[in-house]
Order: C-alpha cells, then structure tokens, then sequence
C-alpha cells in the first residue's frame, strides 16, 4: 500500500506501519466466526497508536472459504 504523509498525532512521529485487519460482526457471523469485516490499520512506529479505516466488505467466496476453515 502507498503511503502518503504521515504525522502521528500523539508523538509527532512521521513514519508509519500500513497493514490490515479482518473481524467478525454480529448475529450470524459472530456465532460461526466468519470475519466479514476489514480495517486498515495506520500504527505509529514510535509510540504505537493506532488509528483504523473501514475497508470494503468482504466478497462472497472469501466468506465461504472462511466457515469452512474454521
């Protein structure tokens, strides 16, 4: 992933680890751990604060293949 310029807003640090989560939601995909949710994570690499940026959700096949290895 690119990154742009980056400030931490509790340091002042300028550099950055880019990378992503996923989670589960609720009802249904909670009970059968199916993580349908993604996050982009921006952490600083001085202090480690960490701010999240919803993503897309998840296509259908990757939920599929998610129930099925769990």
């Amino acid at each position: 992933m690119k990154q742009k310029s980056y400030t931490c807003p509790k340091c002042g640090n300028r550099n950055a680890d880019v990378d992503q989560i996923r989670t589960t939601g609720s009802g249904f995909t909670k009970y059968f751990n199916i993580q349908n949710r993604r996050f982009t994570t921006v952490s600083c690499t001085n202090c480690g604060f960490t701010e999240l940026y919803k993503g897309k959700p998840s296509s259908g096949a990757s939920n599929v293949l998610d129930f099925l290895t769990n």
